[in-house]
């Protein structure tokens, strides 16, 4: 089976943004209760590049006021203006990376996980055309880099580690260093959503 058309399976279809309570709830187990969340969209872009499909990532910028210098998938805040959850993590990685819409196939969503920070974060995954060149926005974006989703859906690469929030450590994902971008940590909301991908596509078999 092509490898698109597998992935496709393993997700939410595109035309039903998944309506559910976030698959992570019970890791927020002890956080403070926010009386709202906020909705926010997030692009899993992956790229053919013949030998492996690539999962393109961003580094935040440390000027920015949330998860300043963090590695991240392109996304934000679902805007009022904004059709549908699709649509903004389509701008948000247009006014990002430079994508354009005609640039990404959307292939269907993950589930829907909150963030401590009270974001409630709908994943949709595109295939991205290969000839795509990243053009960042140097306000929000301070790298892009793509990662293969083989290094990410392998089980030995993802581990917990502690992380202090709200006086008190809390445990969190993270992937162990990519050779090819070995200073970019990829850990927190980013590692959570890839690791719901490889959780996804382990149940198909």
């Amino acid at each position: 089976m092509h490898r698109f058309e597998h992935i496709t399976r393993a997700l939410h279809p595109i035309a039903a943004v998944p309506s559910g309570p976030e698959w992570n709830l019970s890791e927020l187990d002890g956080l403070p209760v926010l009386p709202r969340t906020v909705d926010a969209a997030v692009l899993v872009g992956l790229v053919d590049r013949g030998d492996d499909l690539q999962v393109v990532l961003t580094r935040r910028t440390e000027a920015l006021r949330q998860h300043a210098g963090q590695v991240s998938l392109p996304g934000g805040r679902v805007d009022p203006g904004d059709a549908s959850v699709l649509d903004a993590a389509l701008r948000e990685a247009n006014e990002e990376i430079g994508l354009l819409p005609v640039q990404a196939e959307p292939l269907g969503y993950l589930d829907p996980m909150r963030t401590i920070t009270g974001y409630r974060v709908v994943p949709a995954v595109a295939r991205l055309d290969p000839a795509f060149i990243a053009r960042p926005d140097p306000a929000e974006v301070a790298a892009v880099f793509e990662v293969p989703l083989s290094f990410l859906l392998a089980p030995g690469h993802l581990r917990k580690r502690g992380f202090e929030f709200a006086g008190s450590i809390r445990q969190v994902l993270e992937f162990a260093p990519y050779p090819g971008a070995p200073e970019q940590r990829i850990w927190g909301v980013t590692a959570s959503i890839l690791y719901n991908l490889r959780e996804r596509l382990e149940a198909l078999r």
